[in-house]
């Protein structure tokens, strides 16, 4: 007899190819992207997508929302969004009773645009969200319906007018993905699309509650202890004040990544596996994942940049 979690496994296999191809007929030239960012929702992580304007990376957010059928919002973070405007508030009704208007947050995907542009207390708004999956007002908890993800953008070429994320709330997104620029071919097949009448649209691929599943499903997936400490071993590598970090390590960073990094590690490395048909995960899968994971997660000192020295060298040295 066949487990039922193989017949689950399977079916994942096929509904993530399925996927795939659907959100690819829409998003052209960033298919690495597109693949991390469907690793993170069905690992159950939050993802921050870095790159400048014009990337898609809006569209791709929604066109994933669509062939998830899941409920989406935009919240598009400015200097004067307070908590409120993402949580919701408070208000009086017409007898005058105090009655909770629910914000955006309360939706599957949050697409957190320009995440940086606002200030640290609004940004904090998400910190509950993200971590409890709830928020709380005046007391009273909320919870959100599941599934919950946070994918934040941010622009990296400008820094006026903007507040870096502090290092908790880095810690709460799973990736940490770079949208670069697309090829030259990409290019003009994006600008035929793009420019010319185009009728073309996503249909639904994986019900909410076959995500749900799969996440399950994820959850489930044996590791083997050789991999348990390959992933460990990395992450406590990049500590520069202990006996285990390397001399490039204690040369270029300042503060390592935390037990959290393991974590996600090893969640993102199941899915990888099973995204390529493997029934648990390798070496190789920690290594496909592990710069997502971790370039977030390491602060870089002076010397570091004074050299040049990008966080993606540094984990490029640990493996």
């Amino acid at each position: 007899m066949i487990d039922k979690n193989v017949l689950i496994a399977e079916k994942f296999i096929k509904s993530y190819d399925d996927l795939f191809k659907e959100i690819t007929k829409v998003i052209i030239g960033q298919d690495k992207v597109v693949k991390d960012v469907l690793s993170c929702i069905f690992s159950g992580g939050h993802c921050l997508i870095v790159g400048v304007p014009g990337l898609a990376k809006t569209l791709m957010v929604k066109t994933i929302s669509e062939c998830l059928s899941l409920d989406f919002k935009r919240i598009q973070f400015t200097p004067d969004l307070i908590p409120s405007d993402i949580i919701g508030a408070e208000i009086l009704d017409s007898n005058k009773n105090l009655i909770f208007r629910k914000g955006p947050i309360f939706s599957n995907i949050i697409l957190a645009d320009e995440i940086n542009r606002t200030s640290p207390k609004t940004q904090s708004a998400l910190l509950e969200a993200m971590q409890e999956k709830s928020v709380t007002v005046s007391g009273q908890q909320y919870n959100l319906s599941k599934p919950f993800f946070v994918l934040a953008t941010q622009n990296p070429i400008e820094q006026e007018g903007t507040y870096p994320l502090p290092e908790a709330q880095l810690d709460r997104f799973m990736f940490n993905v770079i949208v670069n620029y697309p090829s030259y071919d990409d290019e003009i097949n994006i600008i035929k699309k793009t420019t010319s009448f185009d009728d073309s649209s996503v249909k639904q691929v994986i019900s909410r509650e076959e995500l749900l599943s799969y996440q399950d499903l994820i959850s489930k997936i044996p590791v083997p202890d050789n991999v348990y400490k390959y992933a460990v071993d990395l992450v406590v590598r990049t500590r520069p004040n202990n006996d285990y970090a390397t001399d490039y390590v204690k040369n270029y960073i300042n503060w390592g990544a935390g037990p959290r990094a393991s974590q996600y590690l090893i969640i993102a490395a199941k899915c990888d596996a099973l995204i390529n048909g493997k029934f648990s995960p390798d070496i190789e899968n920690v290594q496909n994942v592990v710069f997502n994971v971790l370039r977030h997660r390491l602060v870089k000192n002076y010397k570091a940049d004074a050299e040049g020295i990008t966080l993606d060298n540094i984990i490029s040295n640990l493996l």
